[in-house]
């Protein structure tokens, strides 16, 4: 029970990894990148685009490994160590949201609770 209770977790983590990957693919049409970015300087322009394309393929990854080696992540101790990393990842996503975005708006904090959300889905797995 316990067990299949973590596998739940590590799933549903994989769902939240691979919606976060598609968001962001989404960021160029969302915040209107194709007319904004080139106000930057060509290289801070360069520099949103490249950690926006690696982090898709971290979220992908994560998703990956979620879905794929879901036993692995819940009975090895390596396992554990990535859904702690993982954990931690989320959760210092939010504290960036709170510091950078500030949480003045519901849309800030929305994702700030979601980020929060993150942390817990791959937490929940080490406790049970």
């Amino acid at each position: 029970m316990e067990t299949n209770f973590a596998k739940m977790w590590v799933i549903a983590g994989g769902v939240f990894n691979l919606a976060f990957a598609i968001f962001h693919f989404l960021f160029w049409r969302l915040f209107r990148w194709k007319q904004d970015l080139p106000k930057l300087a060509p290289v801070n322009r360069a520099i949103m685009q490249v950690l926006n394309i690696r982090l898709i393929y971290v979220l992908i990854g994560f998703a990956y490994i979620s879905f794929f080696f879901t036993n692995e992540l819940t009975s090895t101790r390596l396992g554990r160590e990535i859904l702690l990393f993982i954990a931690v990842f989320w959760i210092m996503r939010a504290g960036e949201q709170k510091i950078f975005f500030e949480l003045r708006n519901r849309v800030s904090i929305a994702l700030f609770i979601f980020f929060l959300c993150g942390g817990i889905i791959y937490l929940l797995p080490l406790i049970y």
